[in-house]
């Protein structure tokens, strides 16, 4: 798989880090309020399950599956939930986990739904934020994010191209050969 990156983009270490880091801060926000973390599957799982863990906190957690890309590398525009969530969150303070925000679409209608569905807040988190890809008719707010990067195709730790290079420990560029013309 790694000779599938033209480069590595974030390492093992720094993810950890920043992660850790990231739910320190969670936690102290948080304190009290014991939040519903929603993980936005398949992507975030492994940032997920990293980050409750560095959460000292009484917290619940639920799943949903979402799909705006399909097999590609672009965003379809259109939003599909494929797997609701368990509970409700009503009156609960929820923190959506996502993978990756590059156009701000998909996440901003989850935000949306969970409100509208009685949270008492939502925040977004975000492992990997690309503000250039940002829609420009979509408005969108980060709350948490443990790194920016440029308009590039990654992989690995979690997030994948066609179900491929999740598994990898470090974030990646995947070479332009792997996906174009497909």
């Amino acid at each position: 798989m790694l000779n599938d990156l033209s480069h590595v983009l974030i390492s093992e270490e720094e993810l950890r880090r920043k992660v850790n880091a990231l739910g320190a801060q969670l936690a102290e926000e948080y304190q009290g309020k014991n939040p519903t973390m929603v993980c936005i599957l398949k992507g975030a799982v492994v940032f997920f399950a990293d980050l409750i863990r560095a959460m000292p906190i009484e917290l619940s957690m639920d799943f949903m599956a979402v799909s705006s890309y399909g097999n590609g590398t672009r965003s379809t525009g259109e939003v599909e939930i494929r797997k609701d969530l368990s509970h409700s969150v009503d009156g609960r303070h929820v923190v959506i986990v996502e993978d990756i925000i590059d156009s701000g679409r998909t996440l901003s209608y989850i935000a949306k739904v969970l409100a509208s569905r009685g949270a008492a807040s939502v925040k977004i988190c975000t492992l990997l934020d690309k503000p250039d890809r940002r829609d420009p008719n979509v408005n969108i707010h980060v709350d948490y994010s443990c790194f920016v990067i440029p308009d590039e195709f990654v992989v690995g730790y979690g997030l994948d191209y066609a179900e491929k290079y999740r598994n990898m420990p470090m974030i990646g560029v995947l070479k332009s050969e792997i996906y174009e013309n497909t």
